[in-house]
């Protein structure tokens, strides 16, 4: 199993980095890939339960929310697009002096034998993409909220 963990401090209330990572579709506002619901939650469009296609034209992967616990914690794991037995990410907010801090963890095990390196080069990459992305429409909408 290769595991990647990203920690960082985005300068934004937790409640609006919450809401960046929570709605999935949202991502389509500000990240250079797709994000369609394909299944509604079991109580929430995009709640637990809810699958989410991510990807590029016909590429990518399908994730099933498995958590919501609002303002503190994400978690998915991936159903489909992937050639992994399990893969599981789990974002985690805490209040910090300059906003909050995120803890975005990856863990997964591949289908074929693949040296950790490599796949924690691959985990690297599409977390930073993310991670990137949401703190920068993090800072825009304080931005905006200010004006």
């Amino acid at each position: 199993m290769a595991q990647y963990i990203e920690e960082t401090i985005f300068e934004a209330p937790r409640t609006t980095v919450y809401e960046l990572f929570a709605d999935r579709e949202g991502y389509n506002e500000f990240l250079p890939f797709t994000v369609k619901l394909v299944r509604p939650g079991t109580t929430e469009r995009q709640g637990v339960g809810a699958i989410h296609r991510i990807g590029v034209g016909p590429v990518g992967v399908k994730e099933e929310i498995l958590e919501l616990v609002a303002g503190e914690r994400i978690q998915y794991r991936v159903v489909g697009g992937l050639p992994v037995r399990s893969h599981i990410g789990t974002i985690t907010l805490t209040d910090h002096p300059r906003g909050t801090a995120v803890r975005y963890s990856m863990e997964s095990t591949p289908l074929i034998p693949v040296p950790d390196t490599a796949m924690v080069w691959v985990l690297r990459k599409s977390m930073s993409s993310l991670v990137d992305g949401a703190r920068r429409e993090a800072a825009r909408r304080g931005a905006a909220g200010k004006a």
